[in-house]
């Protein structure tokens, strides 16, 4: 994942912000929100037929992407909550737990630890009734431009 160092940010009343970038996100469509309070990150899926592997659970990659996007925004915020700076993938770690078919899937991520251009987060992916999905441990690495 690399976040845009200008992503265009939709103000979502006072303790929250969508981030609404073009590409990937467009493509998949799911919602980013971070809350300004914590700089907590949650990323939202309502899962579509084209979400879905041939057997019909939630593609492993899709999964995939909505951690990373969950874990790089949250490494962002620990970064430098004001500015949201652009940072890269280092590593990402998935565990699939268990299956979603339908209904909307959410991710959640912690910073774990770091320092001054790398960190370290965990993440989880979880359906509507809170049953883990798949979970992710990343190192991310912020670009100074």
């Amino acid at each position: 994942m690399t976040t845009a160092p200008h992503s265009p940010l939709q103000s979502d009343g006072k303790d929250s912000f969508k981030i609404e970038d073009p590409g990937c996100q467009q493509l998949v469509g799911y919602e980013t929100i971070i809350d300004r309070r914590d700089g907590s990150c949650t990323v939202m899926l309502d899962l579509e037929p084209r979400h879905l592997n041939r057997v019909g659970i939630l593609h492993g990659g899709m999964a995939a992407t909505l951690l990373d996007v969950v874990c790089g925004n949250t490494a962002s915020q620990h970064f430098d909550p004001e500015n949201h700076p652009t940072l890269v993938t280092v590593s990402l770690t998935l565990s699939y737990v268990a299956a979603a078919r339908s209904g909307r899937v959410t991710a959640r991520a912690k910073v774990t630890g770091g320092g001054a251009s790398i960190v370290h987060v965990f993440g989880e992916l979880r359906d509507a009734d809170n049953q883990l999905l798949t979970t992710a441990t990343g190192v991310f690495k912020r670009i100074r431009t």
